[in-house]
């Protein structure tokens, strides 16, 4: 969505005066039917989760994953060379698959570095970061975010949006100081 002066719009914001009311807010736009909106508050609330109607993150399945190619790894890389490819008798010790005790200290520990890689990047591309400026930045009343100020916005790109229907709904759950904020 274009302005009539050319700037990009981001969403609707608008201010709540406490976490309860910002809590109430979100259920009033989760039942609307919007997609694309977030709060911001200096604080968790407690079941703001539910209030919003997010669902369990598929960051674990991308952390399986990634745990898993870290056992296979390390896997190969001990099983290839010490029982396929330089198999070696050393003190009558086995180069079969009985030789697995040895290997389960390098296992472990590939499998904890692989998942925790996997974790950390999987993350921030789910957040789609680094995002060295985020757009809610550039609305003055938003610095107050990490002190006392409890935000919701709804974005530009939800399917419903539209300027007249967000400020209503903003309006109607008790929002203050709604503004639309720009993308630059």
């Amino acid at each position: 969505m274009i302005t009539p002066s050319g700037h990009k719009v981001y969403g609707m914001a608008a201010e709540y005066p406490s976490a309860a009311a910002l809590y109430e807010a979100a259920k009033q736009v989760r039942d609307s039917g919007f997609k694309r909106w977030d709060v911001h508050s200096p604080c968790p609330i407690h079941g703001m989760d539910d209030a919003m109607g997010l669902s369990k993150s598929c960051l674990s399945a991308f952390v399986l994953g990634g745990g898993i190619t870290g056992l296979l790894t390390a896997a190969i890389m001990e099983f290839g060379p010490s029982s396929l490819l330089y198999p070696l008798d050393v003190h009558g010790k086995p180069t079969n698959f009985f030789t697995v005790p040895a290997f389960f200290p390098i296992m472990f520990e590939l499998t904890i570095l692989f998942s925790a890689f996997t974790a950390f990047f999987a993350m921030l591309g789910m957040n789609f970061l680094p995002r060295w400026n985020h757009p809610m930045f550039n609305w003055e009343r938003f610095k107050r975010a990490t002190n006392d100020g409890f935000f919701l916005v709804i974005e530009a790109r939800d399917p419903r949006f539209s300027e007249k229907e967000a400020r209503e709904l903003l309006e109607k759950s008790g929002g203050r100081h709604i503004t639309m904020v720009h993308e630059e």
